[in-house]
């Protein structure tokens, strides 16, 4: 088959984000003309990465896959390879209702599909990769699958057990991103707090962000996706200590009320959660912390939720996202609980909490009117340039609006005066 070009469609998270760019270096090193989620008509190949995590995820998935059959179908394209988590969760189902994709693969089956390309796989390459995020900020997986069995969550069964990788390989990888351009370092994983117990007997995640903080010319280390129990305390002394580890962490809850946290199979309580994030934020003044909660939750009463809404209102979180429960095949909720929440209700209680959140943004926001921040520009947008302070990570965050000034590149970092503030994003000028 000739090399032609191949396009990688990304749906879902980050994570997937990384797998798609180390396919494509993959792809690259053996002459193929490689893109990213492009919408040109001259390519030959497309590989699509799908996600499965929640309902809409899956919908959305299903389209695009539905999609390029149809372009498959009709000669435009000479090959269609379905790959990722949805591709792992539903393999056998999706063969026989759409015959048009060539080949559907696990979430991993890297080799395969470079295989079935008749391509060489580099494996002394592996973690090398084509990016495809702004050249300023990079993601850094450091482990693969999850141990924690939440009631909700699907993630294990397609991404199998926790494995973490070796502190040696992810400060080499760290390393090349910032010789590459790399300033901020997005640590990613399903479950940062696991890391290393598998590989190491305990967790290593403090050593791992203090190792990868020595790195010259690395400016920001941004942490995502902490479980709550079992949190590696002494990562806090690493946060508080190093000044290019961003006073920054996303700790997705869930939940407060105890009788919902058992019920999600959170193996946390509410009192723990409490000292927890009171620990966090003595230990390190100022830290902006990122949670996510989930609503509609088989057996969710009126007075869990008056719970969450009470525990939301109090602690005053700097970001927040929240999901609808939906059935997930094969969960523990699926075969065990029945989803009794009507939509309406999931619906009504999410809308009504981001309500809430919405408000204490706002007045969050308001109190930095006045103050000068360090901000990464991600991006220019119309009349202004757009940015990032340390307590905002891309795509899920706020952002800065800064007036245009011919001093600013995008990718570099500035002291921005802030003059006004929105509910979510702040505005300013170079001072």
């Amino acid at each position: 088959m000739k090399r032609g070009k191949v396009n990688i469609s990304t749906l879902g998270c980050s994570k997937n984000l990384v797998d798609s760019e180390m396919l494509l270096n993959q792809l690259d090193l053996n002459g193929f003309k490689v893109v990213h989620d492009s919408e040109d008509d001259d390519v030959n190949i497309v590989i699509l990465n799908t996600c499965g995590f929640i309902k809409d995820a899956k919908e959305e998935s299903i389209n695009s896959i539905l999609n390029y059959a149809e372009a498959r179908k009709n000669g435009k394209l000479d090959k269609l390879l379905v790959m990722g988590c949805l591709s792992a969760r539903y393999k056998s189902d999706l063969e026989n209702e759409i015959p048009e994709v060539d080949k559907f693969y696990g979430k991993f089956d890297y080799k395969e599909i470079i295989k079935d390309l008749n391509a060489n796989f580099f494996e002394q390459k592996m973690y090398r990769r084509v990016k495809t995020t702004p050249n300023h900020f990079s993601y850094l997986k450091i482990s693969e699958g999850c141990n924690r069995h939440c009631s909700f969550c699907a993630i294990p069964q397609f991404t199998g057990i926790h494995k973490s990788r070796s502190i040696e390989s992810l400060v080499e990888e760290a390393e090349n991103l910032v010789n590459e351009g790399t300033k901020e370092l997005l640590v990613i994983a399903q479950d940062l707090s696991y890391y290393g117990i598998d590989m190491y007997g305990e967790s290593k995640l403090a050593e791992l962000i203090d190792r990868l903080a020595d790195i010259k010319g690395l400016e920001w280390i941004r942490l995502h996706y902490a479980y709550p129990s079992k949190f590696p305390m002494d990562l806090l002394k690493v946060i508080r200590e190093r000044d290019n580890v961003a006073k920054y962490l996303d700790l997705p809850l869930q939940h407060i009320s105890n009788h919902m946290l058992g019920r999600m199979r959170r193996k946390i309580t509410k009192e723990e959660t409490i000292a927890l994030l009171q620990k966090i934020r003595e230990e390190v003044p100022g830290i902006a912390i990122r949670t996510t909660f989930l609503v509609g939750h088989p057996g969710e009463t009126e007075a869990d939720y008056e719970e969450l809404k009470a525990f939301v209102a109090e602690q005053k979180f700097d970001r927040m996202g929240v999901f609808s429960y939906s059935d997930e095949d094969d969960t523990y909720a699926f075969k065990m609980y029945e989803d009794d929440v009507p939509e309406e209700t999931k619906e009504a209680r999410a809308a009504e909490l981001m309500e809430i959140q919405q408000t204490i943004s706002e007045k969050l926001n308001t109190e930095k009117v006045g103050k000068t921040l360090n901000v990464l520009i991600d991006r220019e947008e119309g009349d202004y340039f757009i940015g990032r302070t340390e307590y905002d990570s891309p795509e899920v965050d706020g952002e800065v609006l800064i007036e245009k000034d011919d001093r600013i590149e995008i990718g570099n970092f500035y002291q921005i005066a802030i003059s006004d503030s929105t509910e979510f994003d702040l505005i300013g000028s170079l001072s």
